[in-house]
C-alpha cells in the first residue's frame, strides 16, 4: 500500500512552500495566488514554525481593525502544526485528515519536515491506488478468461 512518502514523491508541484513569518499577509496572500496554492508554511530562519491557509484568511478578515497590507503572517498563522511519519500508509492519512477536521498534514522523517499533504493528494493517490487494483481483479476474473475454458470431455468407448 502506498505510504505519504511515495505522494510525496509523485507530486508534481513543491513539497513544501514556505515564507517567512514578517511577511504581510496581503503579500502571502499575492504569492499563493502566484503559486496557485492553498497553504503555505511560514518559517523563522531554517525552523518551519506555523501554517498559514486560504481558510485562515477567511477567519482573519472577520476580526475588526483587520489589514491584510499591515498585519504579519507570524502574528495570524496556526502554530498547532500536525504531522504524521513519512512512512504513513493512504488509510491511515485518510483517518487522520477525516478525524482532525484537517485539509494539511506534515510529513516527518528522522524529525524532520520533508513535505506537505493536502487531503486532495491523499484521496488522488487512494482513488488511483483503487483503480489499479480493480484493474488488476479484473484481468484475473475477465470473460475472456470463462470464453477460452472448456472442459476435458471423455469419450464413450463402445
Amino acid at each position: 500500500m502506498k505510504t505519504a512518502q511515495d505522494i510525496l514523491n509523485e507530486k508534481k508541484a513543491p513539497k513544501m512552500v514556505t515564507i517567512s513569518e514578517d511577511t504581510t499577509i496581503y503579500e502571502a496572500i499575492a504569492f499563493m495566488v502566484k503559486n496557485k496554492i492553498g497553504a503555505m508554511l511560514i518559517n523563522k530562519g531554517d525552523d518551519i514554525k506555523g501554517i498559514w491557509t486560504e481558510r485562515d484568511y477567511l477567519r482573519n478578515t472577520m476580526e475588526p481593525g483587520f489589514n491584510p497590507k499591515a498585519a504579519r503572517i507570524g502574528d495570524y498563522m496556526n502554530t498547532d502544526l500536525i504531522s504524521a511519519p513519512h512512512d504513513t500508509t493512504i488509510i491511515k492519512l485518510q483517518e487522520k485528515f477525516l478525524g482532525l477536521f484537517i485539509r494539511h498534514i506534515l510529513i516527518k522523517k528522522k524529525k524532520k519536515y520533508i513535505g506537505m499533504l493536502s487531503v486532495g493528494d491523499v484521496v488522488r493517490a487512494n482513488l488511483l491506488a483503487k483503480d489499479d487494483e480493480i484493474r488488476n481483479l479484473n484481468k484475473i476474473a475477465s470473460w475472456e478468461y470463462y470464453e477460452n475454458w472448456s472442459w476435458r470431455r471423455k469419450t464413450n468407448p463402445k
